[in-house]
């Protein structure tokens, strides 16, 4: 049923996205939405968590198989992996973390970017052993919220993500964590 909703986010957008619909495309009757989904924010809440596992996942695997030389390159892969998530994950590009649905998707205290921004500085810690302060977790939130409106913008420009735009938001996001994260 995930599935059918990522494709019909894609297709017809959230607004568009009905429980007959999901049924009809998942093959199911509508019953067997009720019985898992009360609702269609539900399923999209559902969709964004198996999206943001993917993507932390995908992150987590790709931190344990590859050796980066400076916490730069962890951030760097860490964009990489949500630009290759717009350019592969049906639906992604629409609702990405669930931000188009709820901005409290992912968590009823803290808003959608700020749960990516706590996880990424996770992975940071863990990785680089920078120091987890408030400083880096406020720094990554600001990165966070900076390069999702950047790489938005290029995928609005361009259907494949504008490469000048991805390059120059790597560029900036870089550019301000150098001078907020102490190595």
């Amino acid at each position: 049923m995930l599935d059918a909703c990522a494709e019909l986010v894609d297709e017809v957008g959230y607004e568009g996205l009905t429980t007959t619909l999901l049924a009809e495309r998942a093959e199911v009757a509508i019953g067997s939405v009720y019985q898992f989904f009360p609702d269609k924010r539900a399923i999209v809440q559902a969709l964004a968590m198996r999206n943001m596992d993917a993507y932390l996942q995908s992150l987590s695997a790709r931190f344990a198989n590859e050796t980066f030389a400076h916490w730069w390159d962890g951030v760097d892969a860490a964009i990489d992996a949500y630009i290759h998530m717009h350019r592969s994950v049906p639906g992604f590009r629409t609702l990405h973390f669930g931000d188009v649905v709820d901005l409290h998707l992912l968590d009823a205290e803290r808003d959608n970017n700020a749960v990516i921004g706590d996880r990424l500085a996770e992975l940071l810690v863990d990785q680089f052993q920078l120091m987890d302060r408030g400083r880096l977790r406020f720094a990554l939130l600001i990165a966070v919220e900076a390069s999702d409106a950047l790489i938005k913008l290029a995928f609005r420009r361009d259907v494949t993500g504008d490469e000048a735009v991805l390059t120059e938001a790597k560029a900036l996001i870089r550019e301000y964590l150098h001078r907020h994260v102490p190595a």
